[in-house]
């Protein structure tokens, strides 16, 4: 009877989602308790006898449990930063334990050289904390586990309630949900069934069609006042940069319709951008500026939307329809080139342009300059709109600015050395003199070298500042910055290609580095354009403040990556 009960609690607890909600109250494990008729429950658990027959049994050990755990968060080996899967307290969760056995499991498999233990920062967590990694030769162990687990038969019910045995590394495509090895072999130890649907298993990945909003009766211009700014932003204080100052300056002054401030995350450019812009205010109060934050959400419509409200155009006054250009459905397609025509029509109708601003003091803008700040997390999804802003840039009083830690492809590298209507401006670090000049600022500047601080940061204004809050030369918050706004999504290969480079104290000729790595073919496009790889003529090299981070990790592959390059 003992199995039979073990059979029936198991089979009742996944039987509730199919069978109208039915629910088992249980006690110690075994009484099972029902507030539903008799037949219904007779019924019901002759299903859950008839389920018995042959159910497979699954048992995984401790050990194996922490190695497969350990084994899906590879990627993670040797960061300065990790999540807190590799915690005690995340292993403990993810393989049904209490911590005080993980601690255990964790002392075995470091004398067997599973796993090397290392202490590091857990990103979200203020305090370091204790972690483990597997070995080379704990990876080959989690490899063999996974092909023997995987083989496991559990029982799972598809999506048309068909109860199926089925190998489980089939189980995750079978639910058509993102589960892993190590959750389906729990599921099926501790419940038996899996099930299509269940909500623990995530949303479902398979669609069998794109949902359609329905037409809505949206009000267009509502609320696109909200989405930008009518003056730059209050920023922190500029040091140096009065070389690039004095080219956006030019870049104004002559009148060009476009301009492109880059560099790295952090290095200063909106900062830079405001701080301008501020100035150039008050030398011209009656410029029209709209400074759009752009979002990793943002498409076209948003800021389709937002530039029409800041040119006047709302219900009461669009002599040219282009109110009719915005879709009237949630998430809908802008008619960017009737956008383009009629937007271009009214921005060179003079006269209407007076009639709209005849009651502003001062009369229409001389210019309407647009500051798109962050303009990389739209470049894709509003490529053909940000296109079309360029070519009425060209011929309406309309200037561009855009902010991005990329270079943009929505204009012909010929309009940048040829036609001379884009000008980037790519921004690196401070320089050393206005580096000493920000340090000799601070109380305590006089005691720290600035040639060390220079080489640590590579004049970086963001870890200049966490020197002058904290006094230290490369404080764990911007070192957890670096992690978070640029290291932690960059593919595998080509953080181990930076990370090879930064052991090495000068530049490296590209075939010399692609052949330590493993790479074919030219750099990596996605490293160039971020300027996170930069072409010397000596050769490839990165930002010194990335170099600094990522001589950091932990472990042997800083001596693995110098003998590759010797």
């Amino acid at each position: 009877m003992k199995n039979i009960k073990i059979v029936r609690k198991t089979a009742f607890r996944n039987e509730s989602i199919f069978l109208g909600g039915f629910t088992p109250k249980r006690r110690y494990g075994l009484n099972v308790q029902i507030s539903t008729p008799m037949q219904s429950i007779e019924k019901r658990y002759r299903t859950a006898v008839n389920m018995s027959d042959g159910l497979p049994k699954v048992s995984v050990a401790v050990q194996d449990r922490v190695l497969l755990h350990l084994a899906e968060h590879i990627a993670q080996n040797d960061r300065y930063i990790v999540g807190s899967e590799l915690t005690r307290p995340g292993i403990a969760q993810a393989c049904a334990q209490h911590p005080p056995n993980v601690s255990r499991t964790m002392r075995t498999l470091l004398r067997d050289e599973m796993v090397t233990e290392h202490t590091r920062t857990i990103r979200g967590e203020d305090r370091r904390q204790k972690t483990w990694q597997l070995t080379e030769q704990g990876k080959s162990a989690a490899e063999r586990l996974s092909k023997s687990l995987g083989a496991i038969k559990v029982l799972m019910r598809d999506s048309s309630g068909e109860l199926l045995e089925v190998e489980a590394v089939q189980v995750p495509v079978r639910l058509s949900a993102d589960i892993s090895l190590l959750q389906v072999l729990m599921h099926a130890q501790h419940e038996g069934v899996l099930t299509y649907g269940d909500i623990r298993f995530g949303t479902i990945s398979k669609r069998s069609e794109e949902s359609v909003p329905k037409p809505g009766r949206l009000t267009p211009m509502t609320g696109a006042h909200a989405t930008y700014h009518n003056k730059p932003p209050v920023t922190r204080p500029v040091h140096g940069r009065t070389e690039e100052l004095q080219e956006l300056h030019d870049w104004f002054d002559a009148r060009k319709p476009c301009a492109v401030v880059h560099g790295i995350a952090g290095i200063g450019k909106s900062t830079l951008v405001a701080h301008w812009l501020t100035q150039r205010v008050e030398d011209e109060p009656h410029l029209s500026i709209c400074w759009y934050p752009c979002q990793p959400w943002d498409r076209s419509l948003g800021l389709a939307t937002s530039l029409l409200h800041r040119f006047g155009i709302d219900e009461s006054h669009d002599p040219y329809n282009l109110i009719d250009t915005l879709p009237l459905t949630p998430g809908g397609t802008v008619n960017v080139d009737a956008w383009r025509r009629r937007l271009l029509s009214y921005l060179t109708d003079a006269r209407t342009i007076r009639e709209r601003y005849k009651n502003e003091a001062g009369g229409p803008p001389p210019y309407w300059l647009i500051v798109l700040d962050d303009v990389h997390h739209m470049e894709e999804n509003a490529k053909d709109l940000l296109g079309a802003l360029l070519q009425i840039s060209l011929k309406a009083p309309l200037r561009l600015l855009f902010i991005s830690r990329t270079t943009l492809r929505i204009y012909d590298r010929r309009d940048v050395h040829t036609r001379g209507l884009v000008r980037e401006m790519p921004l690196s670090g401070l320089t050393l003199e206005d580096t000493k000049d920000w340090l000799s600022q601070l109380e305590h500047g006089s005691s720290i070298g600035v040639d060390e601080v220079h080489a640590a940061t590579g004049g970086h204004p963001l870890a200049l500042e966490m020197l002058e809050l904290y006094g230290q030369t490369t404080h764990e918050d911007w070192l957890r910055f670096l992690d978070e706004e640029i290291l932690t999504g960059l593919p595998p290969t080509e953080h181990e290609l930076l990370s090879t480079l930064a052991v090495s104290e000068k530049p490296v000729p590209w075939e010399k580095l692609a052949s330590a790595v493993g790479w074919s073919g030219v750099p990596p496009e996605n490293l160039i354009k971020h300027g996170l790889l930069l072409e010397l003529d000596e050769g490839m090299w990165l930002h010194e403040a990335l170099r600094e981070r990522l001589l950091r990790d932990v472990g042997a592959p800083k001596t693995e990556r110098r003998k590759r390059l010797d």
